[in-house]
């Protein structure tokens, strides 16, 4: 196998607990077991990658002929400790909870209670969506497949209205306009991924998280996987979240993400969706002799549903429900990464080889999809590509594009500016029909912005120019919006915006630059209403 050049960009000084982390490696992998002969030079490649990427811990299953081949973990749970990270670390896997859900609803497809091609308003009256027809029209295979037409709504991963149920969620969808027409091409939704979810419960007055553990991780043996974060026990094995932030990758706080929870909420470990491959590989649906899943169901998760446009002449890629299929050097995929604040993953499927792979860190990379390509290249006889030099190399490529057009947003600022009244004349409450309730105050003469009442959800408003203020929060993961303020025909202000960065160009930059962008108006809500 190639050795690993060294990057055209020398790595950053690394802080003292990562290196504390890294040393730890060789004394992890005194206790985990060696990989096969197809990956003899696996682990240097991932120790690697993990120094370049500045990753404190990493997990890695290799499933091959529905058998669990190497499960190992590196690194540490947490900066600063010395716990490792072994099989058995449960992370949160972020969207690769999407093909979970779409699995419950398999399940209950195989059993006559639900349809792919049901409206999905027939199980969830209350549902409004932003045009009548496609309330009544949009089906559970429509949301799977993100057909609807509703993006992102908050950015940030998935913040939305997070202290808030999720029959709050439901009712203000309503008021979401859509980015493209019913049907008219793939707009990814975690909002409809809980909406779809949310069928389960209707159905069979069991919630979500209940029928997964029991009805899917139960029969896999998963016995440590959870559904949901509510219940996760931090003292025992278990990943910290972890994000570049000002150039150094430091802890982050855990958020739950529960309020979307069929989107994103599965935590679980390197070993046990090994299982969770198997499922899908060799005879689909059947585990270990046990039939879970009709073939058929199986088939039509990783059947096509929603082409995703393309450069010209390059391999076709779509969407099916809950996987994202392309191909690797010829040999067709089904895949699907995850990221929520400090946590990445990604679960590979190579049908045609009976192989499949997960990876999952606890900080944002993209070292994870390197470290697949390169397994899969390494069962399948390809050498010589740098997987990890040339993902590593366009990272950095793409970072100081991101640093340049961040730069030109802040020299941009106008300087010597003030604001057109004291700033209390800002505070009060304010109101969005789609986005809720936020309030200004003041803090100690500074302005505070909260959302939703929700003590998680609290941003320090630094003046930039005239009546626009940057948003920095207090939970620095969520980073930071430019938010304004407007004054209304009789002088006083009348409205706050918020622009919302819905995918940062590059995350370890900043919130912004972002090109997928949403302004959110409140108006202000007078004292009594």
């Amino acid at each position: 196998m190639p050795t690993r050049r060294l990057p055209a960009h020398p790595p950053r000084p690394r802080i003292a607990t990562l290196l504390f982390g890294l040393l730890l490696l060789p004394m992890a992998a005194l206790a985990q077991p060696g990989p096969p002969a197809e990956l003899e030079d696996i682990e240097a490649f991932v120790e690697q990658g993990m120094q370049d990427w500045e990753i404190p811990g990493l997990a890695v299953s290799v499933v091959k002929d529905d058998a669990l081949v190497w499960a190992r973990g590196f690194g540490v749970r947490r900066l600063g400790h010395p716990e490792p990270v072994d099989a058995d670390t449960l992370f949160n896997v972020a969207s690769v909870s999407k093909a979970f859900n779409a699995a419950a609803l398999g399940l209950l497809v195989d059993e006559g209670l639900v349809n792919w091609d049901d409206p999905v308003s027939g199980h969830l009256p209350q549902l409004q969506l932003y045009d009548p027809y496609v309330t009544h029209a949009a089906t559970v295979r429509d949301m799977l497949a993100h057909r609807v037409g509703l993006g992102r709504l908050t950015g940030n991963r998935l913040r939305w209205i997070s202290a808030r149920d999720r029959s709050e969620q439901i009712a203000r969808l309503r008021h979401m306009p859509p980015e493209q027409g019913f049907r008219e091409g793939y707009v990814y939704s975690n909002v409809l991924y809980m909406v779809a979810g949310e069928v389960v419960p209707a159905v069979t007055g069991t919630p979500w998280e209940t029928f997964v553990e029991q009805r899917l991780f139960a029969p896999l043996g998963m016995a440590t996987s959870l559904a949901g974060g509510s219940r996760l026990d931090e003292s025992g094995n278990v990943a910290w979240p972890h994000q570049e932030i000002d150039g150094t990758v430091v802890e982050i706080p855990r958020r739950n993400f529960d309020a979307v929870g069929p989107a994103a909420s599965v935590h679980s470990s390197a070993r046990e969706i090994a299982s969770w491959m198997r499922l899908h590989l060799g005879t689909p649906g059947e585990f270990e002799g046990n039939v879970l899943l009709s073939s058929a169901t199986v088939e039509e998760m990783h059947r096509a549903q929603n082409p995703i446009r393309g450069r010209a002449f390059e391999p076709l890629t779509a969407y099916g429900l809950g996987w994202r299929l392309g191909s690797h050097e010829g040999r067709l995929t089904s895949s699907h990464s995850g990221a929520v604040d400090g946590m990445n993953s990604l679960l590979m499927l190579v049908p045609e080889e009976g192989l499949g792979i997960f990876i999952t860190t606890n900080t944002f990379n993209n070292f994870t999809t390197a470290l697949a390509r390169r397994i899969v290249d390494a069962y399948i006889g390809v050498d010589g590509r740098d997987r990890h030099g040339e993902t590593f190399d366009r990272y950095v490529e793409q970072k100081a594009r991101a640093q340049a057009e961040r730069d030109a947003i802040h020299a941009a600022r106008i300087r010597g500016t003030r604001p057109s009244g004291p700033l209390r004349d800002f505070t009060g409450g304010y109101d969005d029909a789609l986005y809720a309730d936020a309030a200004v105050r003041l803090e100690d003469g500074q302005l505070v912005l909260q959302l939703w009442d929700d003590p998680e959800q609290v941003a320090d408003l630094e003046h930039w120019h005239h009546d626009t203020f940057r948003a920095v929060w207090r939970n620095r993961a969520m980073r930071e919006e430019f938010v304004w303020f407007t004054r209304g025909r009789e002088g006083g202000i009348d409205q706050l915006h918020i622009d919302w960065n819905l995918r940062p160009a590059v995350l370890q930059v900043g919130a912004y630059p972002s090109s997928y962008r949403r302004v959110g108006s409140f108006r202000r809500v007078a004292d009594g209403e």
